[in-house]
């Protein structure tokens, strides 16, 4: 059967059309794309990668990064993003719990992350550059066929895993398939009317969900192309706005550009439509956007585990604070099942094409998540009003969401307790105008403790061991933490006490 590349990849004579530009004037179409694809999958195999092996992926964002992603789809491979600000303590969990063939990272970490791969049994370790054009992996692709057959998959075979926060252990792999990925991309682009004549301002990482499996995806199957900047820069969103007819982003995306003077109608007038998802937007967010563009944002709900569950309407209304409709497919309710009236809050629960196989060799906190009847238990708190808009009022975990990335907060906790004069701390999320959420750390001294570490030595030392987006804005003491009659930290109690610490 066919797999995500070749249900998705257009063919005939859309294969002259534009795939992507760059910011400096490089243009990849659809038929340049298909044959470097095909050379860099013959690339995979000679270095080892069979179907359904996986391949780790830590580099930086570049079309040659895109061409990876479509080669590991062409061989039968599971594609594993990896966050290119994770430290090698972190980078050491993931390649051990996955298990990769294929480790590729940038030249520039080579050394530092080979010796660790090898150790943990990753047979290759290959490098790709910033720019797409120095490294390993391309080494001598250019006298490689460029046709590629590619490797038969099933709907129900892997072909993505993406490692996900959640509030206990460690980061859990979603397993997704081929026809999750097939599915969502497929409907998205009809819901929101996506044709060969748009251009996609793609300043997202390419290494989550929204980025990658949202944005590139809905574009091969629509056939669209897509201005593919490096990343997100006001000053080149601004550039390249005027030529684009759909832009996606995180909410962080809009307030900054909010900020700029130069944003107005005239600058915004060729694009047709406005995303945002990965993150809460805020209804005065979404108020001056309109006020300032003439445009109404598009809010969406979605996770790693499912892909889109959601979208408000592209010719109805768009409400602002909810998520909007159930897609085309997704069946969802407000649990427990029956006993919620209309209106009332419970935990969400999803079920239909786009949902996930499970978490990576976690098969009982895979069960544990899915109801008898099929429904993914997702973790978050919400309501629906009687036209059946969803609204999201919470999560159920401690899960913080800032400039659209998960982040886990016991993981931060563990290191900041590690410290010199630290009894303990707690970490959670706090409405921020420009994340949607900081990352705030509450910490208690240590009595015997002869000083107390200041913020910026907290934070330096936590630099060195995770990522800059884990990082806590605001670093504060006190002389206990709040608990409950369990000994539990009440977080709750430290999100109201500390509720306008960032003015949001």
């Amino acid at each position: 059967m066919a797999g995500v590349f070749a249900q998705l990849f257009p063919s005939g004579p859309a294969l002259q059309r534009v795939l992507l530009r760059t910011d400096t004037g490089r243009v990849m179409r659809y038929g340049d794309a298909l044959e470097q694809s095909g050379r860099l999958a013959h690339r995979l195999v000679a270095a080892g990668v069979r179907a359904g092996d996986r391949v780790a992926v830590q580099v930086e964002k570049s079309p040659e990064a895109v061409l990876l992603y479509l080669a590991t789809l062409r061989v039968g491979a599971v594609y594993l993003p990896l966050n290119s600000g994770y430290t090698p303590a972190e980078l050491e969990y993931f390649l051990s719990d996955s298990e990769p063939a294929l480790f590729v990272c940038t030249p520039e970490r080579y050394d530092l992350l080979q010796p660790m791969a090898q150790r943990l049994g990753v047979r290759a370790v290959l490098t790709l550059g910033a720019d797409g054009g120095d490294g390993s992996l391309l080494a001598g692709t250019g006298s490689l066929p460029a046709h590629f057959e590619d490797v038969p998959r099933a709907q129900d075979d892997l072909a993505a895993i993406l490692y996900t926060s959640g509030t206990t252990g460690r980061s859990k792999g979603a397993m997704l398939s081929q026809g999750n990925l097939v599915s969502n991309a497929r409907t998205l682009a009809a819901q929101w009317h996506f044709t060969q004549q748009d251009v996609l301002l793609h300043a997202l990482p390419i290494f989550h969900i929204h980025g990658l499996f949202v944005a590139i995806n809905v574009t091969l199957a629509a056939g669209s192309s897509m201005i593919f900047l490096p990343r997100f820069d006001v000053e080149l969103l601004l550039r390249h706005l005027p030529d684009a007819s759909v832009m996606m982003g995180v909410p962080t995306f809009y307030v900054r550009l909010l900020k700029d003077a130069r944003l107005d109608r005239e600058l915004a007038a060729r694009c047709r439509l406005f995303i945002s998802g990965s993150a809460p937007l805020l209804i005065d967010t979404h108020h001056e956007w309109l006020a300032r563009t003439g445009h109404t944002l598009l809010e969406r709900y979605g996770m790693s585990e499912t892909g889109m569950n959601t979208s408000n309407p592209y010719a109805g209304e768009r409400v602002p604070g909810s998520v909007g409709l159930p897609l085309p497919g997704v069946s969802l309710r407000i649990a427990p099942a029956g006993e919620i009236g209309m209106g009332e809050v419970g935990m969400i629960e999803v079920k239909g094409p786009n949902v996930f196989a499970g978490y990576w060799r976690q098969p009982e906190k895979t069960r544990a998540l899915f109801r008898d009847d099929g429904y993914f238990m997702t973790g978050d708190l919400g309501r629906i009003d009687a036209r059946g808009y969803l609204y999201i009022v919470g999560r159920s975990t401690d899960l913080v969401i800032s400039g659209g990335y998960n982040i886990y907060p016991k993981e931060i906790e563990a290191e900041i307790d590690a410290l010199p004069g630290v009894l303990e701390s707690a970490v959670f999320g706090l409405p921020h105008p420009d994340f949607g959420e900081a990352v705030t750390a509450v910490i208690v001294r240590a009595e015997a403790a002869a000083q107390q570490p200041t913020q910026a030595e907290v934070i330096a030392a936590l630099r060195q061991r995770l990522a800059a987006y884990k990082l806590p804005k605001r670093v504060l003491w006190v002389d206990e933490l709040p608990r409950n009659s369990m000994g539990k930290v009440q977080k709750k109690l430290l999100r109201e006490r500390y509720a306008s610490l960032y003015g949001a």
